[in-house]
């Protein structure tokens, strides 16, 4: 068995395709592909578009089969594996809506696994549930509908191919539902058109990434995150591009496949959220360095959260030696409610980063440049211009358009926009009524460019100041018994905004009581130092950080479980800035 071809047979369009199905019929005209590769980087199965086609058209017949109405949602466990790549496909053949979950990565999550579960079934409220037989006790021990129908995918394939014309899916159509990451006002089914998912592809092939025979794509990412579902699955096809997957749990075991399979196949595309390049960054060795080379690598995309300049500063200086080049490196700002894509960097537009006052950025909300060398600075990434067709504007609070530099709402619009959330006629209200969305992000735009300051809801304010958690959390991982993704900080107003108190929860593997005590005056004092406020610090056991499901941190579930005592981590020592 062999990879399938990097060469692209086709003239290369860039999406122009009324619907998903489609660009597949287009793209499996040539000999480009998915390729599924295992956890010791052996290729597991090859599947050229001509031939995940076939497989989708006949999944499509056999879920028809069951008198399925337009429309029906098909709940589909997003495992990394060619069934659940069949089965999504199918339901662009067959009218149904998809509906990708996500699974767990990790042991003992099973409670918490089968309650979000059941609250995703509840909200979209499907027919059907497709898994991987390994998946069907989980599924089973949850509360689900007596009528909702468990499929394993060998269940699947013993049904019966209906005779049917399949469904040509109209621009209006919804192609799947997406369920966003974050922990609060869960679940939301974000509704993706098939104009709004095309709208997308097109301008991510074309305008961000520039696609061109010859790319080739790697991914580790999650099918259930739209980054792995719209970026590396759905844009390869429609721009007729050959992808290599690793499985997310693989890539968290031996981060070091990621850049392997990079070599070995000499893919030019990859894309990660920060801390898949920090851990990258952590496990390296001079002996896996050696088996590198990342000179092909040309687009590598940073995004999901906001980016660390000083990552990439020091990911460079690492793999450069290994042929990575600085200027590859493409930050880039996207929301599940935009389909994926709202903005890439381009190196012809401006630096990569802005470094600003902290102080007048604090108190003025605006992103100006240090004067004074000895005042304190931030620095944020550039994250490019809107794609053609879409818009960013910086709102405040009442939704009043702010000028350049001034910090607000990130507001965007374009024919990427969701049509609203499921079941939730007020938000698909407000779409159809001014076509506007507010992320709920903060950021500024500096000459058309976007930089991305942080979420508003993690924004700290104390005294009237606007502090962002990620300064201070920068502030504990540079200890160097710290690592990127060891801090989380967070704000409680138990007494009111007067009375708010900052709390900086870091993961601590030390057991000596005496450096544990150390670390906490020291911060402590760095932090009342450079900020000017106090911080509660609390040293907590590895692992005790909540992630989203993509592996964010979650400021907001940290402070839930931190003022309830719902799960969270027992301190072995705290220190008060005073």
């Amino acid at each position: 068995m062999s990879e399938t071809s990097s060469i692209h047979t086709l003239p290369i369009r860039y999406a122009d395709f009324p619907s998903l199905a489609a660009a597949l019929d287009y793209a499996a005209q040539g000999s480009t592909g998915m390729n599924f590769y295992d956890r010791r980087n052996q290729l597991v199965i090859a599947l050229e578009y001509r031939e995940l086609r076939q497989r989708a058209r006949q999944a499509a017949r056999r879920l028809l089969s069951m008198s399925l109405p337009r429309g029906t949602r098909v709940a589909l466990f997003a495992e990394t594996r060619a069934e659940f790549v069949d089965i999504f496909f199918a339901c662009q053949y067959a009218g149904l809506v998809a509906v990708p979950l996500a699974i767990p990565l990790g042991v003992g999550q099973s409670a918490s696994c089968i309650s979000k579960l059941e609250r995703l079934l509840s909200s979209c409220q499907p027919a059907v549930i497709i898994a991987g037989s390994e998946w069907l006790p989980l599924i089973h021990a949850a509360q689900i509908p007596p009528d909702l129908r468990i499929l394993s995918h060998d269940d699947l394939n013993a049904l019966p191919e209906y005779e049917v014309t399949l469904w040509a899916p109209a621009p209006d159509d919804i192609a799947y539902l997406q369920y966003t990451s974050g922990s609060t006002r869960f679940p939301r089914g974000v509704i993706v058109t098939q104009r709004a998912v095309m709208a997308n592809l097109r301008a991510i092939g074309q305008d961000g990434i520039k696609a061109h025979a010859g790319d080739r794509c790697v991914s580790w990412l999650p099918f259930y995150h739209d980054m792995g579902l719209v970026g590396f699955m759905l844009t390869p096809m429609a721009t007729q591009l050959s992808v290599d997957y690793l499985r997310t749990q693989d890539f968290a075991m031996r981060p070091l496949l990621w850049l392997k399979l990079i070599t070995r196949n000499a893919a030019t595309i990859s894309v990660a959220p920060p801390f898949g390049y920090e851990i990258c960054l952590r496990r390296s060795s001079e002996k896996e360095l050696a088996e590198l080379d990342l000179s092909r690598w040309r687009v590598a995309g940073v995004g999901a959260e906001p980016v660390p300049s000083d990552l990439l500063t020091r990911f460079y200086h690492r793999f450069s030696q290994v042929g990575f080049a600085r200027d590859a490196f493409m930050p880039c700002y996207g929301l599940a409610e935009n389909t994926l894509a709202v903005s890439f960097f381009d190196r012809a537009t401006g630096p990569q980063s802005h470094v600003v006052d902290r102080h007048i950025l604090e108190h003025e909300g605006r992103a100006v440049e240090p004067v004074d060398p000895a005042r304190a600075r931030s620095t944020f990434v550039n994250c490019g211009k809107a794609l053609p067709g879409h818009r960013i504007e910086i709102r405040n609070d009442r939704q009043q358009r702010l000028p350049e530099r001034q910090v607000g709402h990130i507001c965007i619009a374009g024919p990427s926009l969701m049509s609203g959330y499921y079941g939730d006629a007020a938000s698909q209200q407000q779409i159809r009524a001014n076509g506007w969305m507010d992320t709920g992000d903060l950021g500024y735009l500096l000459q058309g460019n976007l930089y991305i300051t942080g979420r508003k809801k993690d924004l700290i304010i104390i005294r009237g100041r606007n502090i962002w958690p990620q300064d201070i959390e920068g502030v504990a991982e540079s200890e160097p018994e710290f690592r990127s993704g060891d801090a989380i900080a967070f704000v409680t107003t138990p007494g009111g905004e007067d009375a708010a108190r900052i709390i900086l929860q870091i993961q601590c593997r030390i057991s000596s009581a005496e450096r544990r005590s150390q670390i906490v005056h020291s911060l402590s004092s760095r932090i009342q130092s450079e900020f000017g406020v106090a911080v509660d610090i609390m040293l907590v056991p590895p692992h005790s950080i909540p992630k989203t499901s993509s592996g964010k941190p979650s400021r907001a579930e940290a402070k839930k479980r931190y003022l309830t005592g719902s799960g969270a981590p027992t301190p072995r020592l705290t220190g008060h800035a005073q």
